[in-house]
């Protein structure tokens, strides 16, 4: 059975290393056994509890994309040491409102891409932070911070070094299996 992944891109740039870094694990993810699909996180509007009455059409189309995948992977770049704002909008907005969160329980594993040699490491420990409190059950290993040098992963997701490849298959073959275990 292949799995149905969604993965999210913290960065809503048109010219995103991690956007690069997301289709070079849409395009790496068959040889995982698992079929990603992104959800896009661009249009939601910011979280506030005014909406918890009548939640926002994109909203609601947001968090029944998560419901409607396995598991996710999140892909994000590192803004001032932490997450960038529009991806932490976006898990507000997935988890509420109250007892709504489209989260609890959902597996989800974490990788990015910077130009720094740390490559996310301080956004991931953060995002894992956000994650847990959300009741996401979490890939803890292996971790996936990607040193983004120049020609490493083309814009249309190519991976030219093939040892970063591999890393990546790997990796992707265990985000698969943890979210196989979570999503039986």
């Amino acid at each position: 059975m292949t799995l149905r992944v969604g993965y999210i891109v913290g960065s809503i740039s048109s010219t995103s290393i991690n956007r690069a870094l997301a289709r070079a694990l849409e395009r790496l993810a068959p040889a995982a056994g698992i079929e990603l699909v992104e959800i896009p996180i661009a249009g939601l509007p910011f979280y506030t509890s005014d909406f918890d009455a009548d939640y926002p059409a994109e909203a609601v189309a947001f968090k029944q994309a998560i419901a409607d995948v396995d598991g996710v992977v999140i892909v994000t770049p590192e803004y001032n040491r932490s997450v960038p704002g529009v991806l932490k909008n976006a898990l507000d907005v997935a988890s509420r409102p109250w007892g709504q969160n489209s989260f609890a329980g959902k597996p989800t594993a974490v990788i990015g891409t910077s130009v720094g040699q740390i490559g996310t490491a301080v956004a991931q420990q953060h995002l894992r932070s956000i994650l847990s409190f959300l009741a996401s059950p979490e890939l803890s290993q292996p971790e996936a911070y990607i040193w983004s040098k120049p020609g490493l992963i083309t814009a249309e997701g190519e991976v030219t070094d093939e040892a970063t490849a591999q890393f990546l298959t790997d990796w992707l073959t265990a985000a698969a299996a943890h979210i196989q275990r979570y999503s039986a």
